[in-house]
């Protein structure tokens, strides 16, 4: 698609780039993250634990706990690890607290701004391609110990389905059928999933489901934070289908979270 260059622009002024940090590239603007050794060895920063996704009949539930740790310390109890990234996708944070969510600011910015220009919204494929691509921009810090490890689902307008994609540090890309769960307590949250998981599962079901998995790994998993129902603490659920991104009610996860505590006495 040609875009007319705005009028007054410079003859040697770039037009318009759809990517937003392509524009940044153009004026030198782009951020840059730069460290010694002796700073990547002193430098501790808070980490977002537990995360996770699942595939239903109808769309993508995405869960996370609440707590990011310092070491072995709980540095936050309140963090918020699930985004949306546009009216039809969410995305998910697993890795080192601060870059992953500035990570996350830019991703929701690149797709605003692809949107205004180009009048339609990226394709989810496309969606899921430019996160790896900004994940692998990471990889110099990923040498200094600091990782991001994003999840990304979102409904397929074109194909009427969920579709769910995780990502390992050095910018891989991947399409799961099923599930998936990343950060510290992602082996626990998968190993719970792959117990009661089924295709023909339903929203509510797929919703209690998540819930649980993010509890189970806070059974094993000290850095996973599961419902603290003294501080009215739980997780973040989202719910991704034909009807866009929504936020799944605070009440309603609280509710979920007494019952699962109730069974476990």
């Amino acid at each position: 698609m040609s875009l007319d260059l705005p009028s007054g622009l410079p003859l040697n002024q770039p037009a318009p780039d759809a990517s937003f940090f392509g524009l940044l590239r153009s004026h030198d603007l782009q951020p840059t993250w730069e460290l010694g050794p002796a700073d990547a060895q002193t430098l501790r920063a808070p980490e977002a634990t537990t995360i996770l996704a699942l595939r239903y009949a109808d769309g993508v539930v995405m869960v996370g706990d609440r707590r990011a740790t310092e070491g072995h310390t709980i540095a936050h109890r309140r963090m918020q690890k699930v985004y949306p990234a546009d009216g039809f996708s969410a995305v998910a944070i697993a890795g080192t607290a601060g870059l992953a969510m500035e990570m996350v600011k830019l991703f929701q910015t690149e797709l605003e701004h692809y949107e205004k220009l180009e009048g339609a919204r990226l394709s989810l494929e496309g969606k899921a391609n430019h996160l790896a691509r900004m994940v692998r921009q990471q990889l110099p810090m990923v040498f200094q110990g600091l990782v991001v490890v994003p999840l990304f689902c979102g409904y397929d307008e074109a194909e009427s389905v969920g579709r769910l994609y995780t990502y390992d540090v050095v910018g891989g890309r991947y399409e799961e059928d099923d599930y998936s769960a990343s950060g510290s307590g992602g082996r626990e949250a998968k190993a719970y999933l792959r117990s009661v998981y089924r295709e023909s599962l339903s929203e509510e079901e797929a919703l209690i489901q998540g819930v649980a998995a993010i509890a189970a790994a806070a059974e094993q998993d000290t850095a996973t934070g599961g419902p603290d129902l003294r501080r009215e603490i739980y997780s973040t659920a989202v719910m991704v289908n034909r009807d866009g991104y929504s936020e799944v009610p605070e009440e309603r996860v609280a509710e979920l979270s007494r019952d699962l505590v109730g069974e476990s006495e």
